[in-house]
């Protein structure tokens, strides 16, 4: 019996077929870098090139020679970390951070606290026009920023407002205009981040609620026990995004300023970068104090997430 193995076609060179299946698998493997191409370069035009600008400029500041008048007057030279240190060392700087901090601890604690409970309680079993809540919730964050803080404005004034003839409060004063300004922004953060919960909540199987009824748990402990904590990776995600957000605080107080003498041209870490570079003129120190702001974000991000990673390993 004959027991050789037959020759391939072509003394055992790879026929047509493999060869374009071959040619496929190249060509397959080069497909998510097409679809990538178009995010790559987005990134790169509006993000990598704008922050790789901005550091070339924090470099630099201009030298005036003599006078200042005459052509090479005015040169740009490289300072290196001068800008850097000079903005680190800003009084006015650290002045808006304070202000920041309390700001962004009262916007904190409350826009999240209303978001977690409206979320578990649109989620509740024995809620009622669901949709409509939902929608009335969340219609305040489609209202842009500088629209919302001119209506409060207007709602702040004591010659326009309803509210000040009744409380007999000045809204607008030095003690009050943080908390009209953190209410600006509860008002229309709340909806955002109820929204994101409330999702969460969703995507978990009903089984589980029914399961905790049957054994005798009410509403209150089915929240406390099993909703809050499937809650806990949506609560980072938001109190992250919140953080950011309140860090680079910059529409209301920009809006309320004309309304009121109460907040400066530095009230914030941006509005001192926006007079740096479009009042005073000074875009090197503007760019220095954007990369400080923009460090002092990754930091307190990172920190907030090591935190929280560390007490959850602790705890498991």
């Amino acid at each position: 019996m004959n027991t050789t193995a037959p020759r391939k076609p072509d003394g055992g060179r790879p026929t047509g077929r493999q060869r374009r299946g071959r040619g496929g698998a190249h060509r397959v493997s080069a497909a998510p870098y097409l679809f990538l191409t178009p995010a790559v370069v987005l990134f790169t035009l509006f993000t990598a090139v704008p922050v790789g600008y901005t550091v070339y400029l924090s470099l630099r500041k201009i030298k005036v020679s003599g006078l200042g008048l005459g052509k090479g007057s005015r040169q740009e030279v490289f300072v290196g970390l001068d800008n850097y240190v000079a903005a680190i060392g800003d009084a006015e700087l650290w002045a808006g951070w304070l202000r920041v901090l309390g700001y962004g601890t009262l916007v904190l604690v409350v826009m999240l606290g209303l978001a977690l409970l409206f979320a578990l309680l649109l989620d509740s079993a024995h809620v009622r026009l669901a949709r409509f809540s939902r929608i009335a919730i969340f219609l305040p964050y489609a209202v842009p920023g500088v629209v919302a803080t001119l209506l409060w404005g207007f709602l702040y004034l004591p010659s326009l407002s309803p509210i000040t003839k009744v409380i007999e409060i000045d809204l607008l004063g030095s003690g009050t205009v943080v908390f009209s300004m953190a209410n600006v922004a509860i008002w229309g953060g709340v909806g955002f981040n109820m929204l994101v919960l409330y999702t969460t909540l969703r995507a978990v199987p009903r089984s589980y609620y029914e399961a905790a009824r049957i054994d005798g748990a009410s509403e209150l402990q089915i929240a406390l026990r099993i909703k809050i904590p499937i809650l806990t990776p949506a609560i980072i995600l938001t109190t992250v995004f919140s953080i950011i957000a309140t860090i680079q605080v910059f529409t209301e107080p920009t809006a309320l300023r004309p309304l009121t003498n109460t907040i400066s041209s530095t009230w914030s870490p941006l509005m001192k970068v926006y007079r740096d570079a479009f009042v005073t003129g000074d875009l090197y120190s503007a760019a220095a104090t954007s990369i400080v702001i923009a460090g002092v974000s990754l930091i307190l991000s990172f920190g907030f997430l090591r935190v929280v990673r560390n007490r959850a390993f602790g705890e498991g």
